[in-house]
């Protein structure tokens, strides 16, 4: 099971940017695909992106304004935030999985604790 720590999350005015970073442990981070979810105050945990060796994937919410990335040299994934919005406002979480699919699903073992995000308008 791969550890995750998140980091990057802050406060910031709508129309502004962030930069999240998720750092994993483990040798075979490249094998893994990862995602990113956030969960709102009083709302259930959505998936945000996904990201495997081929493909990434995107909730249409944040299609556009959101770029989700990877380093495997440094066992880390980001998520760039752009244009942010106050229905942004939430935890977000990063999340490890076999596959893409499995990642989008959110059935997941691997979990990071999370780092707030503060849109204000």
């Amino acid at each position: 099971q791969v550890q995750l720590v998140e980091s990057g999350g802050g406060l910031v005015q709508a129309g502004g940017s962030l930069r999240l970073s998720c750092a994993a442990s483990g040798r075979t981070f490249s094998s893994y695909a990862m995602g990113w979810f956030r969960q709102a105050p009083g709302k259930e945990r959505e998936f945000v992106a996904g990201i495997s060796s081929a493909r990434t994937v995107y909730t249409n919410s944040v299609e556009g304004r959101f770029t989700l990335s990877r380093d495997n040299a440094k066992n880390t994934v980001y998520l760039q935030m752009n244009s942010l919005k106050p229905e942004d406002t939430a935890v977000y979480y990063c999340a490890a999985g076999g596959t893409l699919a499995t990642v989008v699903s959110g059935d997941l073992s691997s979990w990071g604790q999370g780092t707030q995000v503060t849109v204000s308008s």
